[in-house]
């Protein structure tokens, strides 16, 4: 198993996303941290993973919040005996359909605010005590691109790169202490549309239509991805991305 007797904390796991990673992070032998502001849906996921024989504690976190988090990462680490792998997948309220030139400000700014204070809260918690412990992995979501045409996607992809400014900055400072970097870069997951959104068939298309396979990745595929990467099979990578696109981005 790649992630035997690794604890690994995921933020955001009641999530399509989220839980899809922890059952595969489970499934390699890591003891997962499932966190959320959710208890009942972490909960849904974390009897599914002992189900199955996994390793599975749910905490109630506000992943925005600054003492909470700092908070939750000291007793998991004193608990645990250290963080070894930490992925944020928590949502960050953006707002898409609506034309830039057309945006209140706020919906602007929201997934960009949100998204990078959660990453930089998650991680900096996570980096005090993987940096004592010398090793650790740092996983980021979502990855960068070109303006995606013919839709408008608001503050989203501005949100997105950058994140992506913050995970080189972590793998530059945090190289020298064993720590690595990582994204997991996707052109988009149909399954993380929400069920009743009036756009959802149009966008499942768009991001189908824009692969080489003719698929796009399924929460299934970023679970499985995100455990290699997380993984000593994967201990020379850092400061890069993972391109699970299924060819609509072109490295």
């Amino acid at each position: 198993m790649m992630l035997e007797n690794k604890n690994a904390v995921i933020y955001g796991a009641g999530g399509a996303i989220g839980s899809a990673v922890a059952r595969a992070f489970a499934r390699e032998g890591a003891k997962v941290h499932l966190a959320g502001r959710t208890l009942e849906s972490l909960e849904e996921v974390a009897q599914e993973i002992r189900s199955t024989g996994g390793v599975a504690e749910t905490a109630q976190v506000d992943a925005i919040d600054e003492q909470i988090v700092n908070e939750h990462a000291d007793a998991l680490a004193a608990s645990a005996g250290g963080i070894d792998i930490s992925f944020n997948l928590i949502s960050v309220g953006d707002v898409q359909g609506t034309p830039l030139a057309e945006m209140p400000l706020e919906d602007f700014e929201r997934p960009i605010m949100t998204a990078v204070r959660t990453q930089f809260l998650t991680s900096r918690a996570a980096a005090r005590h993987m940096i004592s412990q010398g090793s650790g992995v740092i996983l980021f979501f979502g990855g960068y691109g070109d303006p995606v045409p013919d839709y408008y996607i608001g503050g989203f992809q501005v949100a997105l790169n950058a994140m992506e400014s913050l995970r080189r900055q972590l793998a530059s400072e945090l190289g020298g202490h064993g720590i690595r970097a990582v994204t997991l870069q996707t052109g988009g997951v149909p399954e993380t549309v929400p069920e009743g959104f009036d756009g959802r068939e149009v966008i499942t298309e768009m991001i189908v239509g824009q692969t080489m396979l003719g698929r796009a990745a399924t929460p299934e595929d970023v679970g499985n991805v995100a455990a290699f990467a997380a993984s000593d099979h994967a201990s020379t990578m850092t400061a890069t991305a993972l391109n699970i696109s299924c060819g609509a981005i072109i490295d």
